[in-house]
């Protein structure tokens, strides 16, 4: 189960409250921006971009700091798409769900040669949990801030989500709670603490389980997908350069289907490069 993505669906569930609490202003208009900016769609799932009156918001959960391009760089690249794209300044913030000592966890800028590009790093075991406490919408990240009694904290969140009056938001915020505490602390202590059965309840639980079991199933395919490409490849070719192999690797299942068919029309590595070429062109 992604824990970035059940971020991402609270940010745009509650758009406005994530903007107080990273903009520290209260936003006359704001809506969510459903836009494909991502050269990386395995990186859609934790992004966020709210849009405020004069301001572009972009949010981006991490639960690990490793990544294929480094996310130092994603922020300038989302940087100068999104200015171009909408001409209004930009709010980055990355925030880090799951403690940690890598250096990238404390680095808030993009540096090279030619360029620095800044933006802001937020490490939610270094948060007050006050604010988090208080707020349903902040309540899920609240197990994750500073505590020296992670009991107690615990504590103090299932309290504060059986305070929620209404039943239906009460199921799903304990269900968001339940899913991001289980970063920190075992399954049995969870639940002593928050009713699993309530957090069963909730159809917004039932449906991030679905959503990670169709994932975990499409995965299961793209991988024999994949399989099955690289076996055709080496049948055709025999041993190919491993630049072709990294490029065919981030296609999705109907990408590879597609290549599959395609081998049958080629006659040389230079008519897979033509048509992987052609590919990441579209």
């Amino acid at each position: 189960m992604s824990y970035d993505n059940v971020c991402k669906i609270l940010a745009e569930k509650y758009p406005t409250d994530f903007a107080r609490w990273l903009l520290a202003v209260e936003p006359r208009t704001i809506e969510v921006l459903k836009t494909e900016l991502s050269i990386e769609p395995i990186r859609a799932d934790s992004l966020t971009f709210l849009q405020t009156e004069n301001r572009i918001l972009h949010i981006e959960f991490q639960t690990i700091t490793r990544s294929k391009t480094p996310i130092s760089f994603r922020m300038l690249d989302y940087s100068v798409r999104l200015i171009r794209q909408y001409k209004v300044p930009v709010t980055q913030v990355v925030i880090f769900l799951q403690q940690t000592n890598d250096e990238i966890a404390f680095t808030e800028e993009y540096s090279s040669e030619t360029t620095t590009h800044r933006y802001r790093v937020l490490r939610m075991w270094e948060q007050d949990s006050a604010q988090f406490l208080n707020n349903p919408a902040l309540l899920p990240l609240a197990p994750l801030t500073q505590t020296n009694l992670p009991q107690a904290l615990l504590s103090q969140v299932a309290q504060s989500v059986a305070r929620i009056s209404d039943r239906e938001t009460r199921q799903n915020i304990a269900a968001y709670t339940g899913i991001l505490a289980g970063l920190k602390f075992e399954k049995n202590l969870i639940c002593q603490f928050l009713s699993e059965d309530v957090m069963q309840e909730s159809v917004i639980y039932q449906d991030i389980l679905q959503k990670g079991e169709q994932q975990g199933e499409q995965k299961g395919e793209q991988k024999e997908a994949l399989r099955f490409c690289l076996s055709l490849l080496d049948e055709r070719f025999g041993e190919i350069d491993s630049s072709i192999i990294e490029r065919v690797q981030v296609f999705n299942k109907e990408q590879l289907e597609a290549l599959g068919r395609a081998l049958f029309r080629m006659s040389s590595i230079a008519d897979l490069v033509t048509w992987l070429d052609e590919q990441e062109s579209n």
